[in-house]
């Protein structure tokens, strides 16, 4: 599956949905939806876009971004916040890879502690388990097809101190506007 392929999915199951950034979890549900009406082998191309794009953004400068707006953010946390900026479209993700502090165009101090998905990270293996019968089957293909790629040991760039808000102000100055205002 290409990268366009996994977007269109994921678009799809945007439609339809008045605020993603409060119901990603419809958006992870519709794209459920979309998946078991493809092919099994299908399924498990969109599972290799996925974590293709999960490691891409195995970030640290991400990773200040979720912790400012979900108002901390643990390594399952972070998990689910990339889950959840899946679930915001192509046009958002991109922006976000390109610059973190643009979310603060995305979500505002309102929606903060709301953007995770943990459901985003399992919709390919909910849909396997509905067409299959069998969620491991996801995980047993992946491994035929040369398993599934190892996530760095640590995130990618610079780590720094998510709790030095001078530091974060420097480095996400609008999102730290919103959110450690809102503190």
């Amino acid at each position: 599956m290409r990268v366009d392929e996994f977007w269109a999915i994921v678009e799809a199951g945007r439609s339809g949905v008045a605020d993603t950034v409060e119901n990603a979890d419809e958006v992870a549900e519709n794209v459920v939806e979309r998946l078991v009406t493809l092919p099994p082998g299908k399924i498990v191309e969109f599972q290799q876009v996925y974590e293709q794009l999960d490691h891409e953004s195995y970030r640290w400068d991400l990773w200040a971004a979720a912790y400012l707006i979900n108002g901390g953010c643990s390594d399952d946390g972070f998990d689910y916040f990339r889950g959840w900026l899946v679930a915001q479209g192509r046009a958002v993700w991109d922006r976000a890879l390109a610059n973190p502090d643009s979310l603060a165009d995305v979500v505002g101090a309102e929606a903060a502690d709301s953007a995770e998905c943990e459901d985003m990270l399992g919709a390919a293996y909910e849909a396997t388990q509905r067409v299959t019968g069998d969620g491991a089957v996801l995980y047993t293909a992946l491994d035929a097809l040369g398993g599934q790629p190892d996530r760095p040991d640590s995130p990618v760039g610079e780590d720094f101190d998510f709790d030095d808000p001078e530091e974060m102000d420097a480095r996400l100055p609008r999102l730290a506007a919103v959110f450690l205002d809102a503190e």
